[in-house]
């Protein structure tokens, strides 16, 4: 409700509004049981709240396109507001909108700074990190919109049945942790951000990738908190980077930025024995129990896993990075294959043959064993 400006603008433009969300199968059949359940709690919240503005969540399932394009017709709706995503599928989504004759009208809502609003000489799209960076940082941020106060459906709308809320999430509950994350945790996030066992990263990121808050807000309100929040604000800025990355090369999901001199290896026993946690190499094993017990992982963590599969077992990223997309609950397409990439040596990592030490990472980040101990 807050900061959204597709929503925003239906409810300063239009006496009615239809907010609306479909059970998309194609994107629900990859996703696990945390995922989902984040998910159901996040729409119970958000359809609290719309009541309370005097509207309803409109809930269908199938396929998006068509159940948007069905209410429109049902009730002569004359636009779709929605937020403009970056992945191939979103972008074929919207074009398919279009195609069926509806006014589509795209916002800015999922980046802090929307992708290719920043542009380098003589291309399209950054493809290094700290040149964009450089710019980003000097961008300001856009005014915070509050939520609209009241709202109104048209009648006999069907609003539909939620699933039962089995999870944790939403925009209320995102709004306290922003809120105390800022108080507290800002303070020891450069220093804790990388030890796993510390448990230092502010867990927002999926409440950004939910859309329960805006990137532009949780921004604007960290570099509200001065100096101190320079290293989590640099941190959000590579989620905007990733996502310029993907709206410039929609096949990013699939196929390397920057292909491999070599093949990956075929070793079906060794992927499965990474995916369950029984590499034998105790940091890993570690982290991939913690993925499967609570769909999370800091993103040392993610490193390390990702390093193992890729440098060591020299396993093809695309293997993690679906398990990644099925078990996390803030697997967002840009920063998932993004970051894969990146370790893979297939991406934007300006020196992809870099090496990779287990044992390394294990005595610098771990090196009392806090965090295998608390994941035996």
């Amino acid at each position: 409700m807050h900061d959204h400006a597709g929503l925003d603008s239906a409810a300063r433009e239009h006496d009615l509004v239809l907010p609306l969300f479909v059970f998309d199968d194609r994107l629900l059949a990859r996703a696990g049981p945390a995922r989902r359940g984040f998910l159901h709690a996040a729409l119970a919240d958000l359809r609290a709240s719309l009541r309370a503005a005097g509207a309803d969540l409109i809930v269908r399932h199938g396929d998006p396109v068509a159940e948007t394009v069905r209410l429109a017709r049902a009730h002569d709706a004359t636009a779709v507001c929605l937020a403009d995503d970056a992945s191939a599928y979103a972008q074929r989504r919207r074009r398919e909108l279009e195609a069926a004759g509806l006014d589509v009208r795209r916002h800015d809502g999922i980046a802090a700074v929307p992708p290719g609003a920043l542009t380098p000489d003589g291309r399209d799209h950054y493809r290094v990190f700290t040149p964009y960076w450089r710019r980003w940082r000097e961008e300001p941020t856009a005014a915070v919109l509050a939520p609209p106060r009241r709202l109104a459906l048209p009648h006999g709308v069907d609003a539909g049945q939620l699933p039962r809320e089995d999870g944790t999430g939403g925009e209320r509950d995102a709004r306290r942790r922003l809120t105390a994350w800022l108080a507290g945790g800002l303070h020891g996030y450069d220093a804790g951000r990388d030890v796993p066992a510390a448990d230092a990263t502010s867990h927002l990121s999926p409440y950004l990738h939910f859309g329960c808050l805006s990137a532009n807000e949780v921004v604007a309100r960290a570099r509200g908190e001065g100096p101190v929040a320079d290293e989590f604000v640099r941190q959000l800025c590579w989620r905007d980077f990733y996502l310029q990355l993907l709206a410039a090369n929609p096949k990013l999901e699939t196929d390397d930025l920057h292909p491999r001199e070599r093949e990956w290896r075929d070793d079906r026993h060794a992927l499965d024995r990474w995916r369950e946690g029984e590499t034998g190499v105790a940091i890993v094993d570690a982290a991939m129990r913690q993925l499967r017990a609570e769909g999370w992982l800091g993103n040392r963590a993610r490193l390390i896993v990702a390093g193992y599969l890729t440098k060591t077992l020299e396993l093809d990223w695309r293997h993690g990075a679906a398990l990644f997309a099925e078990l996390l609950v803030d697997a967002d397409v840009a920063n998932n294959v993004g970051n894969w990439q990146w370790v893979a040596g297939t991406g934007v990592d300006t020196r992809p043959h870099r090496g990779f030490s287990v044992d390394r990472q294990a005595k610098r980040f771990d090196p009392e064993g806090a965090y295998v101990s608390a994941y035996a």
